[in-house]
């Protein structure tokens, strides 16, 4: 199965590619840029070890430079808006989301865009590798790596009539390393990130 490894942002931030060996992708060169109908950046803390609280985000944009003869050259780049964070919370007492997007965690109204920025992709087999990039969040920017699956390669999608890739994307971040660390001990510290989207050629 021809392969590629690359995200997003997942995450990321998420999406991604990986390195080792260059493989064939069955899809032409070029730019790519995220469905946002199927792409969903998922983050998941503990919750005073009772439970996993998952959120997510509403707005997401992603391109990906896709070379589908050697994937390890691919290049990535994704931006989430803090603001449209998603908690799903079902109380009527305060506006989850917006305590989140507030000075106290993500202070979305000072650090309006997360960022994340490939810096190397590896393969490490014919659907799977890493993505190390740049996230930047909170002010804050570090690295981190991403791994990475290629679901498929299609050429055209049935629907669009486009080149459509698509992945999936898991990692880890430690919230208080970007200097998020209000109530670290009873919600946790480690942030699991899932990724899935659909890159489609323009």
């Amino acid at each position: 199965m021809p392969f590629l490894k690359s995200l997003i942002i997942a995450s990321t931030f998420v999406a991604g590619v990986s390195a080792a060996s260059a493989q064939v992708i069955g899809v032409p060169a070029g730019s790519y840029v995220a469905d946002a109908g199927h792409t969903n950046v998922l983050w998941t803390v503990s919750h005073f070890g009772l439970s996993n609280y998952i959120g997510r985000f509403g707005t997401i944009a992603a391109t990906l430079e896709l070379d589908p003869a050697d994937p390890t050259k691919s290049k990535l780049t994704a931006t989430i808006d803090p603001k449209s964070v998603d908690t799903n919370y079902s109380g009527t007492d305060k506006d989850f989301d917006a305590e989140i997007a507030s000075e106290m965690f993500f202070d979305a109204a000072k650090f309006d865009a997360i960022t994340f920025v490939s810096t190397e992709i590896k393969t490490s087999g014919n659907d799977t590798g890493t993505v190390t990039g740049d996230l930047t969040f909170h002010g804050v920017t570090k690295p981190v790596t991403l791994d990475v699956k290629m679901n498929a390669a299609l050429n055209p999608h049935p629907m669009s009539k486009k080149p459509v890739v698509g992945f999936s994307a898991t990692g880890t971040i430690k919230r208080s390393d970007f200097g998020v660390a209000a109530l670290v001990g009873p919600v946790g510290d480690d942030v699991t990130l899932t990724i899935e989207t659909e890159f489609v050629a323009q």
